[in-house]
């Protein structure tokens, strides 16, 4: 099992700035989704900012979420 998600915080453009539960904080940028109809509300940038934790992953209402799994595997490592 992946890490889970503990904090998050979105920054433009598509882009979370995650931190898991074993410490690490990664770089989610997600615009590759957009193209699927369940990520299509977060083209508006104003409901992408509406991000938050719950259950160790990333929502933001009932049916836009990602899984905990894809936002520890396909994130980076941010660099400072």
């Amino acid at each position: 099992m992946n890490p889970r998600v503990l904090l998050v915080k979105y920054k433009s453009p598509h882009t979370l700035v995650l931190t898991f539960d074993n410490r690490e904080v990664r770089v989610f940028n997600y615009n590759n989704y957009l193209t699927y109809p369940v990520y299509e509300a977060l083209k508006d940038e104003n409901y992408s900012k509406l991000a938050r934790v719950f259950n160790g992953t990333v929502v933001w209402d009932d049916t836009v979420d990602f899984d905990p799994d894809t936002l520890y595997l396909e994130s980076k490592p941010l660099v400072v």
